[in-house]
């Protein structure tokens, strides 16, 4: 019974709120806001590159050589990393040839999407060359390049136990010290591996008696030098993350339902192991994988990975963007969560899982652990008792490892909860990079790339995650695949299907005043204010340490530097708006930040709020309705934000009295000064042309009634084009002998026609004119909480806004006939008078 009510119970908590560890934590934090956004029609300063290939996926940075490399579909690329967009790129050719794309296509694969040569692996092989494979229309390829040439070699080497058939399957690799470290599916409808290739020792995972993968996708791999500066002469070893089924479900209805349930894992191999001598020959002996959790385990895959200062292991942390998503698919969000190395390591020292037969599911192993430890890298003390390779381990630690690579422990987010929560987002590839800045601390800065496009760039606090800022980097919607950060060169690279695009790290010049530039809480900007601008705090050679120090920052709280200091901008030209009583007036007022709330002070002292006294407050300003003398006055506009105050618009307003219209006199008659009898004459002429006039019509309406009576049928007069099928011309149709009180005509069409042959407007033959179109919708509560501004607004007189309908829910009402509008604006005009001499600057 329990079995079945939890799924729903926690679907249902999680629909609802998606709640934190805490359900005290403010809402704001369930659902962090970019501060800015920058849309991409205001993108500036960025660099393009698309060559004639697609899915420009893999990316490589070379820094020394300021080189960035591109593999895409059937073709490799080397950009300059300064401008990737400057045509100094070199090219490389390497498709499947029509006969592996025939053949491939005959397997029953997409020949427009998978049967290509898609490179999946770039990385530097040595001092002289690169290696890349490809999948090669499902015969994968690899290939050594010649960095300099950046040509193809004349011979290949077999692929398919370095790199996956599908183009679309999870993959990771790297190079180690020549070794070819790589994680997938390898051989065609094969299962998922862990391998070390291009080494004197290759290993792989262990299949029997049990899968040590169970259907793995991944996502991430990273060296971690933990040998550097060890105490007890560690060994590097190799961090893999990835999702799979879960295989520590217990058994009974939940396990059932749960049966295709993926989980987020970590797995770890030593660089120096060199397998079993015996048992787990050519197989890795130190494997171990623990579950990964971020903020909802049962409903929440992992996306994306990136490792912070691997260098030093004792700094080593990792972040993993997760999406969640419920059993329904009723509510999807983004989860970025911390995982701290020192956690890690001791979930892999901690206790075992084991299959238990019996009940078939995984438990807790209970029992003794032989030594040396399963699992462990050789360190000085195992060199010291005789053991110096994986060689050299007893069969018992062998015949365990095998039986045992899952941890009973789960690896949790550092504060055990998330940092990040963004709904209706979904994460795709994450990096990052430290930032130092002036003052001394440094911060953790990164850029999260998104399924439609967007990158948004984010600063980790010791409270959680601040959103800089997010940009539209595409036009149209695509995927991020990959995102590499160059320090030297103050770029980001996005790799996306259909190109690349390079970034600068940072847009300080966006802020313009000293509250600006410590609002944005930007770790590369800093004021300075011997310049009064918002620089880039990154040492240069024409920046020196001193000037730096002087730079105004405030990243953990975001409003304190700027006390006493006059750069807080210019401040905004007053702007006079008059208006006639009774009428409504908008006040334009743009808040550059989403984070900002608008606040409105009439004369310097009193707030204002939506809904009091006519005034509606919005995003885009302040709208007074049906204005009266009391709403005279200097009216400010506010951006309040973290607790600082900026003015962003200033108005004088005005309201006049609306005077009675004079009574309209009527004009001179021209023939009033002329003489009696030419004023006689005028009045004959006049007389005897309406004469004749009436008498022409009348010959003419004779004429055409005779014509009618001799044809005995009726006639239809088009307007606009001749009736055809599918026209919509309206037709005029005389009606003749069909009088009231006469009989019909032999058709029957004639009963109601009107007396004398008059006309009658009839349906054509086209088609119905369309319905009208439909009333727009109500306005939608705006991210600030604030309900927009009325939509159906019509500007009139030059000065003023008029409110046309709008019903007291909020809801417009549809729309009027012109005779009823027009009727209410004579009505009003009745006892108002429109103001001569308008200010220029009135809206």
């Amino acid at each position: 019974m329990w079995g079945r009510l939890w799924p729903l119970l926690l679907s249902f908590l999680t629909a609802t709120a998606v709640p934190g560890p805490s359900l005290r934590r403010p809402s704001r934090e369930l659902d962090a806001t970019p501060r800015m956004t920058i849309p991409y029609e205001e993108l500036s300063g960025t660099q393009h590159f698309k060559g004639r290939a697609q899915n420009y996926s893999t990316l490589l940075l070379e820094e020394a050589s300021a080189r960035l490399l591109v593999g895409a579909r059937g073709a490799l690329f080397s950009l300059n990393a300064h401008n990737i967009g400057d045509g100094t790129h070199k090219e490389i050719h390497w498709e499947a040839s029509p006969e592996m794309q025939s053949k491939c296509h005959q397997k029953g694969k997409n020949n427009q999407t998978e049967c290509f040569n898609h490179v999946r692996f770039l990385q530097r092989l040595n001092a002289t060359h690169l290696y890349a494979c490809g999948t090669h229309a499902f015969q994968p390829l690899c290939a050594a390049i010649d960095a300099e040439a950046f040509t193809l070699p004349t011979s290949f080497e077999e692929g398919k136990e370095k790199c996956p058939y599908d183009p679309a399957r999870g993959f990771t690799g790297l190079i180690i010290d020549g070794g070819l470290y790589t994680a997938t599916r390898y051989e065609f409808r094969s299962i998922p591996d862990i391998r070390r290739s291009r080494h004197p020792h290759s290993l792989r995972t262990e299949e029997a008696p049990m899968h040590w993968l169970n259907d793995a996708e991944f996502v991430f791999s990273v060296l971690v030098r933990e040998s550097k500066a060890s105490a007890v002469g560690d060994d590097d070893k190799v961090y893999y993350f990835f999702t799979e089924r879960a295989a520590e479900e217990g058994s009974g209805s939940f396990a059932q339902s749960r049966s295709s349930h993926r989980v987020a894992r970590v797995a770890r191999v030593c660089k120096g192991d060199l397998g079993g001598k015996k048992i787990l020959q050519k197989k890795w002996t130190s494997f171990l994988k623990a579950r990964l959790i971020c903020h909802i385990p049962q409903y929440e895959t992992l996306r994306g990975v990136c490792s912070l200062e691997a260098d030093t292991s004792a700094r080593t942390h990792f972040y993993a963007a997760f999406t969640l998503t419920t059993q329904w698919k009723t509510l999807e969000a983004s989860a970025i969560c911390r995982y701290d190395l020192a956690e890690v390591q001791a979930v892999f020292a901690g206790p075992y899982m084991e299959y238990q037969d019996g009940v078939r599911r995984w438990g807790r192993y209970e029992g003794g652990v032989p030594e040396p430890r399963p699992g462990s890298c050789i360190t000085d003390s195992l060199r010291s008792r005789g053991y110096n390779s994986s060689q050299d381990l007893p069969s018992l630690v062998l015949d365990f490892v095998k039986l045992h690579p899952l941890m009973a422990r789960p690896v949790v987010p550092t504060r055990g909860r998330p940092l990040l929560l963004k709904r209706s987002v979904r994460y795709t590839h994450l990096t990052g990079t430290p930032v130092t800045t002036p003052a001394g601390p440094t911060y953790d800065l990164l850029f999260l790339g998104t399924a439609d496009g967007w990158i948004h760039k984010a600063v980790v606090l010791g409270s959680g995650m601040h959103i800089i800022e997010e940009t539209q980097v595409f036009k149209e919607p695509q995927s991020v695949e990959n995102l590499v950060i160059s320090p030297t060169q103050h770029s980001l690279y996005v790799g996306a299907p259909s190109g690349v695009i390079q970034l600068s790290l940072s847009s300080c010049s966006r802020y313009r005043s000293c509250y600006d530039c410590i609002l944005a809480r930007d770790p590369y900007c800093g004021w300075d204010p011997g310049t009064h601008a918002c620089v880039v705090t990154t040492t240069g050679a024409n920046r020196s340490q001193g000037s730096r120090t002087a730079l105004i920052q405030d990243i953990e709280r975001g409003n304190r530097g700027c006390e006493g200091n006059r750069d807080t901008g210019p401040p905004p030209p007053l702007k006079t708006r008059s208006v006639l009583r009774g009428d409504d007036v908008l006040l334009p007022c743009d808040q550059p930040s989403n984070l900002a709330r608008a606040l409105w002070m009439l004369n310097g002292s009193m707030g204002l709020s939506d809904g009091q006294d006519g005034y509606r407050v919005g995003v885009d300003g302040l709208l007074v309705t049906d204005t009266q003398p009391e709403h005279s006055g200097n009216y400010g506009c506010y951006a309040e934000e973290n607790g600082l105050r900026t003015l962003l618009a200033s108005y004088s307003l005005t309201v006049r009295p609306a005077t009675p219209a004079p009574a309209p006199q009527a004009p001179a008659m021209p023939g009033a000064q002329l003489a009696p009898d030419m004023r006689l004459l005028y009045v004959l002429a006049i007389a005897t042309l309406g004469g004749l006039c009436l008498i022409l019509a009348s010959s003419l309406f004779y004429v055409a009634c005779l014509r009618r009576g001799g044809r005995g049928h009726r006639q239809k007069y088009s307007l606009g084009r001749a009736s055809r099928a599918g026209g919509s011309a309206v037709q005029l149709q005389t009606v003749s002998g069909q009088c009231p009180g006469e009989e019909d005509g032999d058709d029957g069409e004639g009963a109601g026609g009107l007396e004398g042959g008059c006309l009658q407007i009839i349906p054509g033959e086209g088609a119905p004119a369309p319905p009208p179109p439909p009333p727009p919708p109500p306005p939608a509560e705006l991210t600030n909480g604030l309900v927009a501004l009325p939509s159906r607004l019509r500007r009139m007189n030059g000065n003023s806004y008029v409110l046309l309908r709008q019903s007291n829910n909020g809801v417009p009402a549809g729309p009027c006939s012109f005779a009823e509008e027009l009727s209410r604006i004579l009505e009003k005009r009745k006892h108002t008078q429109l103001v001569e001499h308008l200010d220029e600057s009135s809206v």
